[in-house]
């Protein structure tokens, strides 16, 4: 009997310390913890359907100083251009004339031409 006793105690000793490994409950994927260095490009827009400077062109200068890598945002009511920096690895143009022709439900603004400009605005004026 003590040699059962024993070998009981033996098994359960030895089942208890070995090393088990966990599998993930989840496949998360696993984020890299370095950071890509910012692609900075600007960008020069026309828009129509501005009526306004405070309403319309406004609007449109903060809505896309809010979005995540626009680092620039002015709008001119009067020239009917906006003009936009941001982070092409976060952004793409199209994502900024999506975002103006958006605006309202898609009714009031169209960006009608897209130009990137050479020389990259960091002035961070809203």
């Amino acid at each position: 009997m003590k040699k059962i006793i024993l070998l009981f105690a033996l098994s359960i000793f030895v089942f208890s310390c070995s090393e088990t490994t966990k599998k993930p409950t989840s496949k998360k994927e696993v984020k890299s913890t370095k950071e890509m260095a910012a692609n900075y490009k600007s960008l020069e827009v026309d828009i129509e359907g501005m009526t306004c400077e405070i309403g319309c062109a406004r609007t449109i200068q903060s809505k896309l100083s809010k979005m995540d890598g626009v680092v620039y945002s002015k709008v001119n009511f009067e020239a009917k251009k906006g003009q936009f920096t941001y982070d092409a690895n976060k952004l793409s143009e199209n994502d900024i004339v999506q975002k103006i022709n958006g605006i309202a439900g898609g009714d009031l603004y169209k960006v009608v031409k897209a130009t990137e400009l050479k020389d990259v605005i960091y002035d961070k004026v809203n």
